[in-house]
């Protein structure tokens, strides 16, 4: 019998911990991957625009538009990968379609470094978007099968919390390019073209999977079982029992509005930044070169802090609900979210004001990530648990991706100085956006409380 005064870690074999590793690795690499994409995003589209760092406003338009049109792209990718191999997880195994999310997005990554325009560059993020959707609800349902109960959640925020680790590795890959650049050892302006093609190193990973992962004995009994083994990974199973419909809807909801808080508005303040820092370096009297240098500096920094506070947010998710439950946890992280998206967008002004908006940012938006990887595995039984947890996370990024593009469309044609606003466009884009976080509140009351419960069979 299990000490429940003793820490949930020493409730883990090493098999355990191998898994919890595995699984780790695979989503920080999956994330390492995605922020490359924001860091290296706006050097990308100026570069394949043959633009050039002090393009005047209707350039500086078009880049912001293209950027908006490219993380867009990579949305519907990841929406369109999460849900087919949401469905393959369920139906041939979470640790052989771990492998198949491994090398897709590892793959893809690198091709970016190739684009030649910004059409081929949007085609490689949408395919690149298609292994970083799968990887998530594999892994979260792999860890949630292995561990024991008592320590399935503490396992998987601790995983999703060490995704963390993988945006900050992106934010150090990509300032090191930048001073590489400044330097002259990478040609000028090739700097994101290196930073894709450190993405294609994961894929090493999946050959350590390939070798020792098993497949979690409650999959294996399923899928030997003739009865469930034909409800393996089945749309019609999900949305015919009203208990599943339910819940994969009503998590959809609660995953779009984090998702778009953070793809559609957190991960866009450096944007910002950018806008801000670029006129006060041009006071100082830089060159082009020097302040796109400068820019790149502070990104990285702010990249860090953003998700140095989002490590400690989704921690602080997982203690919150152990202590008070999935319902209440949710809710607090909304409201901060919203709170403290506005509070940057409005008010950041400065560059200190980086050094605690920007961590506080990250602490309450990352948080609801946490939550997600706890909770979608313990809304699905375990022939659908993939295919369900996948339809959560992703399925709202086909919507979730308007919200670049409305962002974009925001800066560029509505908050514009001839429409009569003076402050910087995506001042006003981004707090008009906060609003998405109170989808998730909305959403909150048709969902299950499930802190303390088994996995749903």
């Amino acid at each position: 019998m299990n000490n429940l005064n003793q820490p949930w870690y020493r409730e883990l074999t090493r098999y355990h911990w191998f898994v919890l590793t595995v699984a780790s690795l695979g989503w920080l690499f999956d994330t390492l991957d995605q922020q490359l994409f924001t860091f290296a995003r706006v050097p990308a589209i100026t570069e394949l625009l043959r633009a050039s760092p002090d393009a005047p406003r209707p350039a500086q338009e078009a880049i912001n538009l293209y950027g908006g049109i490219s993380t867009s792209v990579f949305l519907l990718g990841w929406a369109t990968g999460g849900l087919a191999f949401g469905i393959l997880g369920d139906r041939i195994g979470r640790a052989k379609t771990m492998v198949w999310t491994i090398l897709v997005y590892s793959a893809f990554t690198g091709l970016s470094a190739l684009s030649r325009n910004v059409y081929d560059f949007a085609a490689y993020r949408f395919l690149t978007g298609l292994g970083v959707g799968g990887e998530f609800a594999v892994g979260v349902a792999l860890v949630a099968e292995v561990m024991p109960d008592r320590a399935r959640p503490h396992a998987l925020g601790l995983l999703q919390a060490l995704s963390a680790v993988g945006n900050i590795s992106a934010a150090l890959v990509g300032v090191s390019f930048t001073e590489l650049e400044a330097a002259e050892v990478v040609a000028q302006g090739w700097g994101w073209r290196w930073m894709f093609v450190v993405g294609t190193g994961p894929a090493l990973l999946a050959l350590v999977i390939r070798r020792r992962l098993k497949e979690p004995e409650r999959w294996q009994a399923a899928a030997h079982d003739g009865v469930v083994a034909k409800q393996l990974g089945s749309f019609g199973e999900l949305f015919g029992n009203p208990r599943w419909r339910r819940n994969a809807l009503a998590g959809m909801a609660l995953a779009f509005a984090g998702v778009v808080g953070l793809w559609g508005i957190g991960f866009f303040s450096p944007d910002l930044q950018r806008s801000i820092f670029r006129k006060t370096f041009e006071a100082q009297g830089m060159s082009p070169a020097e302040v796109n240098q400068q820019l790149g500096r502070w990104t990285a920094l702010s990249l860090v802090l953003q998700n140095i506070g989002g490590f400690f947010g989704i921690y602080a998710f997982s203690r919150l609900t152990h202590r008070v439950g999935r319902k209440p946890a949710f809710a607090v992280s909304f409201i901060a979210a919203l709170a403290s998206t506005m509070l940057v967008f409005w008010y950041m002004d400065d560059f200190y004001d980086i050094f605690w908006m920007i961590p506080l940012m990250g602490f309450c938006q990352l948080s609801l990530f946490g939550g997600y990887a706890i909770y979608f595995p313990e809304l699905f039984p375990t022939r659908l648990r993939s295919t369900g947890t996948s339809f959560c996370y992703n399925v709202g990024r086909f919507a979730a991706a308007a919200g670049p593009l409305t962002l974009g469309y925001l800066t560029s044609a509505v908050f514009t100085p001839e429409n009569g606003f003076t402050e910087l466009p995506m001042r006003y884009a981004g707090v008009t956006m906060c609003s998405v976080f109170l989808i998730g509140l909305v959403a909150l009351p048709f969902l299950p409380e499930t802190r303390g419960q088994p996995l749903p069979e």
